[in-house]
């Protein structure tokens, strides 16, 4: 009886990594034509977006404004949609996680070692390594709740 239910656990939990695989995939693909839009420019589209509405009204809005409103929008919207995610999915949640922040720190340590490659400021490099600092503990955080929530489907020793 035990096996079969472990049996349906091991089988929700492949269901559940390939619908993230296949989110991550959609997402992936959204990506690549945002930066199709925006001239491979990450910004580009932002700025075109941000100058748009700075024309059309008139001046009246400032386009820091409008990107602080856009990021303002995407942290209730990540917060809803991370907090609506089924239980299944929170494993693979947490592996995309500590990827995005594998990537963070890569990034992070380029901009502490900036005085390496060229010319770089003192603000970039304690930006660099507050960025080094947060995704470590963002990295090892991930690893601790992934590997307690695998160990809920470990047999218990008696």
């Amino acid at each position: 009886m035990a096996s079969i239910e472990v049996n349906q656990a091991v089988e929700q939990a492949r269901a559940a990594a390939d619908a993230a695989a296949l989110s991550a995939e959609q997402a992936r693909h959204a990506a690549e034509q945002a930066a199709t839009l925006a001239g491979g420019v990450p910004d580009g589209l932002a700025d075109a977006a941000g100058a748009a509405v700075h024309m059309a009204s008139g001046g009246l809005v400032d386009p820091f404004i409008f990107r602080l409103s856009i990021f303002v929008l995407a942290i209730f919207v990540g917060y809803y949609v991370v907090w609506q995610v089924t239980p299944a999915l929170h494993t693979p949640l947490m592996s995309v996680t500590n990827a995005i922040s594998s990537v963070v720190i890569v990034g992070a340590l380029l901009a502490v070692g900036v005085d390496v490659v060229g010319h770089g400021t003192a603000l970039a490099r304690g930006f660099g390594f507050f960025a080094v600092l947060l995704a470590s503990v963002n990295i090892f955080g991930g690893f601790l709740v992934t590997q307690r929530m695998l160990a809920m489907y470990k047999k218990k020793d008696r």
